[in-house]
C-alpha cells in the first residue's frame, strides 16, 4: 500500500531534505531540523502525490489515508501528552501548504485548529489565561471561515475593527478576554449567517476541511498565475503539513519572527528580520502589526525605538543565533526561518533556501565560495541568470533633484518611475497599453500577484521587510517600498495622501527600493556598476562555459552596450533596421517601387554609402571579432508608402506620377507577406538589393581593418533559405561582390557565407544546404512559427491557455519548443556536420537569452548563442551552468 504520511519530530523522521519532491521543501526541511536535533513541533506530512491523487479522484480521500492521518494524530499525541478533542487538554494543529518550491502566500494555512466551545475552555484553564484562549478561538474561527468556508475575510475584519472602536481600542491586543469572547460569538453569528450552518465544532471535521482546502488552494487563481510567472509545473502538487501548535501570543514572554541567515536584499553577513511580542506568524507578514528589529545594530540603523530580539530577550536571541549558523552550514546557502517563542521556549516552524535579490544571490553566492562553504562551480548554479536582469538595468541618479513624499521601509532594491494606481487590474491594464505603473496599496495581498507582475514597483503603507509585498517582490525582481505609514490611501477614490499632498492615479511616482524613498513626478537614472561581486562571478562563469555568446544588434550603442556586458561577437545584425531610418526610407521605397532594373540600381547608389556607414560603425565596436549580417528579409510590403503624401513624397524623388506608384504598390501586394516575397526570395528576384548590401559589408570591414589593424570577421548570412539552390546563388552574389571590392582596395579579408535555417525544409536538408554555407544560425523565432504554424503576433491570445491546459510545457516563443523544433534543430545540426565538419552552428532568435533554451544548445552542440544586449550576461551565465550540469 502506498505511504501518503510521514512523521517528524520527538525523536522521529520519515523524511529528510532529500525528499523535497515527495514531501515539499517544508515538509521536507521540518523533517531534516528533527533528524539534527533541532527544536521542532512534532507533525506530519501528507505528500505531493496524496495532492495528485486528490484531484485524480475528484477532490476526495481513500480511506487509507484517513487512516494514516489518524496515525500521524496519535504521533503528536504521544509526544505532546496531549489529546486532539480533548476538552480538558486539547491538543492544537496547524495546517500548512508545503510545494517543492517556496510560493509565498499564494496557498493557505490554518491556525489554532481544534478549538471549539468546549476545548478553548480547557486552553484557559492549562494556559492560565483566558484572554490567550479567546484570542486564538476568533483568530481560528476568522481563519477558518475564509480558507475552508469561502466566507467573505471582510466581514470579520470589520468586526474586529468596530470592537475595538467600542471600547477606544487601536490594538488587538487590548482587548480583553471578555471583549474577545463577545468577538468570538460574533464570529460564530456571522458564520451561521453567512454559511447558513453553525461553526464546525467537530475537531476532525475541521482537520479534514482544513487539508482539503489546503489541496485545494493548489489550484487557486493565485497560485495558477505564480506557477505560471515562475515556471512552475501544475503537476507537482503541493504537500500538507499538519503541527503541534506552538504559540507566540501566550503574553510579553512569548514572540514570532521570520528571519534570515544573512541580509536577502544586499547579501550582507548580517542576522536579518523581524519579530513580534505576544504574537502569531500571521501577524509578522501579514503587516497588521510593525514588527521590531531582531538585533541592535538593525534598530540603532533605523532609527526605532522598540527594543529588539536581541536586547528584549537575550537568552533566547542568543540560542536563535546559534540555530541560525548550525542551519546555514548544514544546509550550505542562506536559510529563511519562521520560529515561534512559547513562554521562553524557542521552537523552530520553518527553514528553507531563501528568496533573495540578485544583487544578494550575488554577494551570497560569491561570499560562500570565498569562506569555503561552497565551491566557485556551486556558486555559480546558485544564481538565477535571469535574475540578473535585476542588476542590469538603471537606478536612480544620486545626484538628481528628488521631491521626496514620505519614507517607508527598503523592502526590495531597485528604483522604478509610473503612473500611480491603485489595485492589480488597473495595473495590469495599464501596462499592457504600455504605461509603466506603480501599485499603490494599503496592503498586498496573494490576490494581487497579477498587478505586481505588471507593475514597475510597488508601495504599501502597511506591512515590514518580510511582508507578502516584501517577499513577493524580491522574488520577481520589482523595487518595492513598504510601511509607509504616513501614507492615507483610499484605493476607491484612487488617491493617496501625505500631509497636504495629494497623488492621484496617472500620477508620475519615483520609488527606490534601497532607500524606501518616496518621490512625486520621475526621477533621472543612470547605468548599473557592472564590477564587485558581478564581475567575479561572470569571470568564474566564463572559465567554465563552452558556448560563445554573442548579441542581436544593429546600432552602435546597442553593440558597445551588448560589448560591456561580455558579447563575443554580433550573432545577428538586422539590415532592414536601417532601411527604416527616416532619412532613406524614400530611397527605399523608390527602390521597392521601380519597374526595372535600372531604377532599383539608381535608388540603390543612393543607399549604398548609408548602408556602408552604418556596417563602419558596427565594425569599429567589433573590431576583431565575428559579425554575422543578415542581407534584406522582411517582404516588401513593409516598406511601402501608405499616405497620399508619402506617395507623393516619393514619386517626385523617382521623376513618376503617383498613379504609377500606386498601381506598382498594387502589384506587389501580397495576401499572406510573411510566407511570401520576402527573404532569400528577394535576392534571387533582385539580386542588385543583396549586391549593394555586399558591397556595403566588405567596404565597411576593410576601411576598419585599415583603420584599427583589426579586421572584423564578416559572417554574410542569406535569410529564408529553403533549397541549396537559392544558397547557391546568393553566395555568387556575395562572393562576387567581396571580389570586386577587394580589387578595388587592394585588400582582402576573411569572411563567411552561410544562412538563416528558420524554415523546416532548411532543417531537413541541411545535409546538402551545408555544401555551399559555411554556417548555420538557427532563427529560432522564424523556425517556431513555421514548424508550429502559429503566428509570434497573435498567439497571445491563445498560448495562455494553452500553457494552462498543459499543451505546451511554457510558451514556446519565450522558451524553446525542445521536443518539436529542438528535434529540427539537433537533425539540422547533425546533418549540417556530417557534410561539413568545421561547419559554424549557433542560435539568434529571442530563445537565445533564455536559460532553458540555452541548456538545449550546449545539449546540441551548437558553437555560440546570440542574445539582446542586455541578455547576454544572462546567457553567459545560463551558458556556464549548462556545461556544469553537462559534465
Amino acid at each position: 500500500m502506498t505511504q501518503y504520511v510521514y512523521r517528524f519530530g520527538g525523536g522521529v523522521s520519515d523524511g529528510g531534505a532529500g525528499d523535497k519532491f515527495l514531501l515539499g521543501g517544508k515538509g521536507a526541511n521540518l523533517a531534516e531540523m528533527a533528524s539534527i536535533g533541532l527544536p521542532v513541533p512534532p507533525g506530519f506530512t501528507i505528500s505531493t502525490a496524496m495532492c495528485t491523487r486528490y484531484y485524480e479522484e475528484g477532490e476526495t480521500f481513500p480511506e487509507s489515508v484517513k487512516a494514516e492521518v489518524a496515525g500521524g494524530i496519535a504521533h503528536i499525541e504521544g509526544i505532546t501528552e496531549k489529546t486532539f478533542g480533548d476538552a480538558a487538554d486539547p491538543l492544537l494543529v496547524s495546517v500548512r501548504s508545503g510545494a517543492r518550491v517556496s510560493m509565498p502566500g499564494m496557498m493557505d494555512t490554518v491556525l489554532n485548529l481544534g478549538l471549539n466551545d468546549q476545548t478553548v475552555q480547557g486552553l484557559a484553564a492549562t494556559s492560565g489565561d483566558d484572554r490567550f484562549a479567546w484570542d486564538s478561538y476568533r483568530r481560528f474561527i476568522q481563519m477558518y471561515a475564509d480558507v475552508v468556508l469561502g466566507l467573505d475575510h471582510g466581514r470579520f475584519e470589520e468586526a474586529l475593527e468596530i470592537a475595538k472602536e467600542d471600547r477606544g481600542f487601536t490594538l488587538d491586543t487590548e482587548l480583553s478576554a471578555t471583549d474577545l469572547q463577545a468577538l468570538v460569538a460574533e464570529y460564530k453569528a456571522i458564520v451561521e449567517e453567512l454559511w447558513n450552518k453553525p461553526f464546525p465544532q467537530d475537531v476532525h471535521d475541521q482537520l479534514w476541511g482544513a487539508i482539503g482546502a489546503v489541496f485545494g488552494s493548489w489550484q487557486s487563481e493565485r497560485a495558477k498565475v505564480y506557477r505560471r510567472l515562475n515556471d512552475i509545473p501544475a503537476d507537482w502538487g503541493t504537500a500538507v503539513n499538519v503541527q503541534a501548535m506552538v504559540f507566540g501570543n501566550m503574553g510579553d514572554t512569548s514572540a514570532t519572527g521570520v528571519a534570515f541567515t544573512r541580509d536577502p536584499s544586499t547579501g550582507e553577513r548580517a542576522y536579518y528580520g523581524e519579530f513580534l511580542i505576544n504574537a502569531q506568524g500571521e501577524d509578522v507578514v501579514a503587516g497588521i502589526r510593525t514588527p521590531q528589529y531582531l538585533t541592535r545594530t538593525a534598530r540603532e540603523a533605523a532609527g526605532a525605538k522598540p527594543a529588539s530580539m536581541e536586547e528584549a530577550m537575550p537568552e533566547v536571541y542568543g540560542e536563535l543565533a546559534a540555530v541560525f549558523d548550525r542551519l546555514e552550514t548544514h544546509y550550505r546557502d542562506m536559510q529563511d526561518i519562521e520560529f515561534t517563542v512559547e513562554r521562553a521556549k524557542l521552537w523552530m516552524l520553518q527553514t528553507r533556501s531563501g528568496k533573495r535579490t540578485a544583487k544578494a544571490a550575488l554577494k551570497i553566492a560569491v561570499d560562500m565560495a570565498n569562506e569555503g562553504l561552497i565551491t566557485r562551480q556551486e556558486a555559480i548554479l546558485r544564481v538565477d541568470p535571469a535574475a540578473l536582469d535585476q542588476l542590469l538595468h538603471p537606478t536612480l541618479d544620486p545626484k538628481a533633484p528628488r521631491d521626496v513624499l514620505t519614507k517607508g521601509l527598503p523592502a526590495s532594491p531597485g528604483a522604478a518611475s509610473g503612473l500611480a494606481v491603485f489595485d492589480s487590474d488597473t495595473a495590469e491594464k495599464r501596462a499592457n497599453a504600455g504605461d509603466s505603473v506603480i501599485l499603490i496599496r494599503v496592503e498586498t495581498s496573494p490576490e494581487d500577484i497579477h498587478g505586481m507582475h505588471a507593475a514597475r514597483g510597488i508601495l504599501t503603507a502597511r506591512g515590514g521587510m518580510t511582508s507578502h509585498a516584501a517577499v513577493v517582490a524580491r522574488g520577481m525582481g520589482r523595487p518595492c517600498v513598504s510601511g509607509a505609514g504616513s501614507l492615507s490611501i483610499n484605493a476607491r477614490e484612487k488617491v493617496m495622501r501625505v500631509g497636504s499632498r495629494e497623488v492621484r492615479e496617472g500620477d508620475m511616482v519615483t520609488i527606490d527600493g534601497a532607500t524606501g524613498e518616496v518621490m512625486a513626478g520621475q526621477v533621472p537614472t543612470v547605468q548599473p556598476e557592472l564590477s564587485g561581486d558581478f564581475g567575479t562571478l561572470m569571470a568564474w562563469a566564463d572559465e567554465v562555459r563552452r558556448l560563445k555568446v554573442r548579441t542581436n544588434a544593429e546600432t552602435p550603442l546597442d553593440c558597445r552596450t551588448a560589448r560591456e556586458f561580455g558579447a563575443e561577437g554580433i550573432g545577428l545584425c538586422r539590415t532592414e533596421h536601417m532601411f527604416f531610418d527616416s532619412a532613406r526610407i524614400t530611397a527605399v521605397r523608390q527602390m521597392i517601387l521601380a519597374e526595372n532594373e535600372a531604377g532599383r540600381r539608381a535608388a540603390l547608389e543612393k543607399l549604398l554609402p548609408e548602408q556602408r556607414s552604418d556596417f563602419l560603425e558596427i565594425f569599429e565596436v567589433m573590431a576583431g571579432l565575428p559579425v554575422t549580417i543578415r542581407l534584406l528579409d522582411p517582404p516588401l510590403h513593409e516598406f511601402l508608402p501608405h499616405e497620399e503624401a508619402e506617395f507623393a513624397e516619393v514619386a517626385t524623388a523617382a521623376g513618376v506620377d503617383v498613379d504609377t506608384l500606386k498601381r506598382r504598390a498594387a502589384e506587389l501586394h501580397e495576401f499572406n507577406p510573411m510566407l511570401g516575397h520576402r527573404g532569400c526570395r528577394l535576392g534571387v528576384t533582385y539580386p542588385e538589393i543583396y549586391e549593394m548590401q555586399a558591397r556595403a559589408i566588405f567596404e565597411a570591414a576593410i576601411a576598419v581593418a585599415e583603420k584599427s589593424g583589426a579586421a572584423p570577421v564578416p559572417e554574410v548570412m542569406i535569410p529564408l533559405v529553403a533549397t541549396k539552390r537559392e544558397l547557391e546563388l546568393m553566395k555568387a552574389v556575395v562572393d562576387k561582390a567581396a571580389q570586386a571590392v577587394f580589387a578595388e582596395k587592394g585588400r582582402t579579408l576573411d569572411y563567411l557565407v552561410g544562412t538563416m535555417i528558420e524554415l523546416p525544409r532548411a532543417a531537413l536538408m541541411a545535409g546538402e544546404i551545408a555544401e555551399v554555407g559555411a554556417f548555420f544560425s538557427f532563427g529560432t523565432n522564424d523556425l517556431t512559427q513555421t514548424t508550429l504554424g502559429v503566428s509570434r503576433d497573435d498567439a497571445s491570445r491563445f498560448l495562455t491557455t494553452y500553457v494552462e491546459k498543459g499543451i505546451y510545457a511554457k510558451d514556446p516563443f519565450v522558451s524553446l519548443d525542445v521536443e518539436g523544433v529542438g528535434q529540427l534543430i539537433a537533425l539540422a545540426a547533425e546533418r549540417g556536420r556530417a557534410t561539413r565538419g568545421d561547419i559554424k552552428l549557433g542560435i539568434c532568435g529571442e530563445h537565445g537569452g533564455d536559460p532553458a533554451s540555452i541548456a538545449f544548445c550546449e545539449k546540441t552542440g551548437l558553437d555560440y548563442v546570440s542574445a539582446s544586449p542586455y541578455r547576454v550576461p544572462i546567457a553567459r551565465l545560463a551558458a556556464a551552468q549548462a556545461a556544469i550540469r553537462g559534465k
